[in-house]
């Protein structure tokens, strides 16, 4: 199976090349969030407290998840800006150095998590009908983080090369097993035992567990003049350095989000399963609806990091507001039906009146912010290209901190509103957020030379590795 073909984004047709690498992401996205859908799905038909434990678990490994992510898009911004700048054999010592620290750290919150899992089910006052099960599969997916960060590697380091097909590839395969593993798994066939919450858990580790063995394999393999080698895993300091002060900001920025999710979790828990049960198909649907957004930011950051790299940051500006478009029109025939139709999308997952009552008004109040917010979701990859990431960990920290969860407590606690205060938490954060997000974007300063590219004259004197 062929990996697919890079992209030079430094010429040619702006918005050709950009939807070029996008659709790719989108749908690598899009399975992502059918394959954490189907967990839902069939777990939905247990009852609404097998449902509780997919969606408590999701916050808190996404805690951990989001350092392997961070630290990917690091390498999607090192890899693209060296390759921009024609200097190969610095991308792929930045792919080694990306792919070292990442083995290492999944190792050890793998081990932490294993020790941390019961404690960190009694902190998030999990319904006590919810509370063996939701324990049970958080436990499995924290245990298997350390099978799931090469792939990160991979698919960072792909998509600075400008090449997305690849990562769409393994997701497919791995999609599509997950959809045949989860029933089986789940329910039982025939010798194979009914395993309920266990089995959607170890379908889904095997699953990612097998993308990262096809992608490590690809990167070692070598695709498009970009191979790594036992050479370009020895520990670079200066290079570690720069992953770190471009991977941390965003994933503090991702993991201070998901632990605001987290706790804001513990606030709307406390409403009961019922609750947490249509909060949970909200957060999956919302996602869904994002991934198109999502792989737009993806490609514009692969675009911004070669164009700024070859020195052509007008070309960079152009790739930013061509993608803002293209959200804004993609997004529209995809929020209105969430808008009319949340009780109906609610009752898919659990069929369930008291579920699909509060679906309904929660999509009714959140789906405009929703639209609101794909727009900054697309400028976060101008910051993520360009290395300029403080933007993206402000303002992710900022939404859930400083606005989300104050706002939900107060108005869910101390007004009226009850639990519908939550919802009006959640709009007003995601508008507050695009609008300072956009602000950010227009001063320009995401537009300098970064640092990293300067920097590449001095390490050409260490050498190329091989």
């Amino acid at each position: 199976m062929k990996q697919g073909t890079s992209l030079d984004m430094t010429s040619g047709s702006v918005t050709g090349k950009l939807l070029r690498l996008a659709w790719p992401v989108m749908a690598a996205h899009l399975l992502q969030t059918l394959y954490n859908l189907a967990d839902a799905f069939w777990l939905g038909k247990l009852g609404r407290q097998s449902l509780v434990a997919p969606t408590i678990s999701m916050n808190v490994v996404f805690i951990a998840m989001a350092l392997g992510m961070g630290l990917g898009s690091a390498g999607t911004t090192l890899v693209s800006q060296y390759r921009g700048a024609g200097r190969d054999d610095l991308a792929r010592r930045a792919g080694g150095q990306t792919f070292l620290i990442l083995s290492v750290i999944g190792v050890v919150l793998g081990v932490l998590g294993l020790f941390f899992a019961p404690a960190i089910i009694r902190l998030l006052n999990t319904p006590t009908d919810s509370i063996t099960e939701t324990q049970t599969y958080l436990t499995w997916i924290l245990a298997g983080l350390p099978l799931m960060f090469p792939f990160f590697v991979y698919q960072g380091i792909s998509t600075g090369l400008g090449n997305t097909m690849g990562p769409l590839q393994v997701s497919l395969v791995t999609v599509v097993l997950n959809a045949v593993l989860d029933p089986l798994l789940i329910f039982g066939v025939g010798p194979i035992p009914a395993l309920g919450v266990t089995g959607a858990a170890a379908a889904t580790v095997f699953c990612h567990g097998l993308a990262s063995v096809i992608g490590t394999v690809r990167l070692f393999r070598g695709q498009s003049g970009f191979r790594l080698t036992k050479a370009t895993l020895r520990p670079e300091a200066r290079t570690i350095s720069r992953l770190l002060s471009i991977g941390l900001p965003i994933s503090l920025g991702q993991a201070g989000t998901s632990l605001g999710f987290t706790v804001l979790l513990g606030i709307v828990n406390s409403f009961g399963s019922a609750v947490t049960a249509a909060f949970g198909v909200g957060n999956r649907i919302i996602h869904l609806a994002l991934v198109p957004a999502m792989g737009l930011s993806q490609a514009n950051a692969a675009a911004v990091g070669q164009c700024l790299g070859a020195g052509l940051p007008g070309r960079a500006g152009r790739s930013t507001l061509r993608a803002l478009v293209v959200i804004g029109l993609i997004l529209l025939p995809i929020t209105v039906p969430m808008f009319f139709l949340g009780d109906s999308i609610s009752g898919l997952f659990v069929n369930d009146p008291a579920v699909m009552e509060v679906g309904r008004t929660m999509f009714r109040i959140t789906t405009p912010s929703v639209y609101a917010f794909g727009f900054v979701t697309v400028l976060f990859g101008s910051f993520q290209g360009s290395g300029f990431t403080l933007p993206v960990m402000v303002l992710n920290m900022a939404r859930l901190w400083v606005m989300r969860i104050p706002l939900a407590y107060f108005l869910a606690f101390h007004t009226s509103m009850g639990k519908d205060g939550l919802w009006w938490a959640m709009f007003v954060s995601n508008v507050l957020t695009a609008l300072a997000g956009g602000v950010w974007f227009a001063t320009g300063t995401w537009k300098r030379k970064s640092p990293e590219i300067l920097a590449s004259s001095t390490l050409a004197s260490e050498g190329a590795l091989e």
